[in-house]
């Protein structure tokens, strides 16, 4: 992997680690499976694939992020409001 790189795949790994603690499945399912994603695509040495890669697990945090959201806002409309 080129070493520019490496910092950017290293952040994105703690960064989905920490966003995972809270995954609806459980914190050792999502690391688990962060893990095997990581170690199959370890391989990968092209600089174009490595920033699309990149570019996928940064989608992934913003998805994480976005579910977080909604499971909070809708935690604080059951307690306010009635349907």
């Amino acid at each position: 992997m080129a070493n520019p790189l490496r910092s950017e795949v290293f952040r994105l790994y703690k960064n989905l680690l920490y966003l995972g603690r809270e995954y609806p499945k459980g914190g050792d399912y999502f690391r688990d499976r962060l893990r095997a994603a990581f170690a199959r695509n370890k391989a990968v040495e092209d600089p174009e694939q490595i920033k699309a890669l990149i570019a996928r697990g940064e989608y992934v945090a913003r998805e994480l992020e976005a579910l977080y959201y909604l499971r909070k806002y809708r935690a604080m409309k059951k307690r306010y409001y009635e349907d």
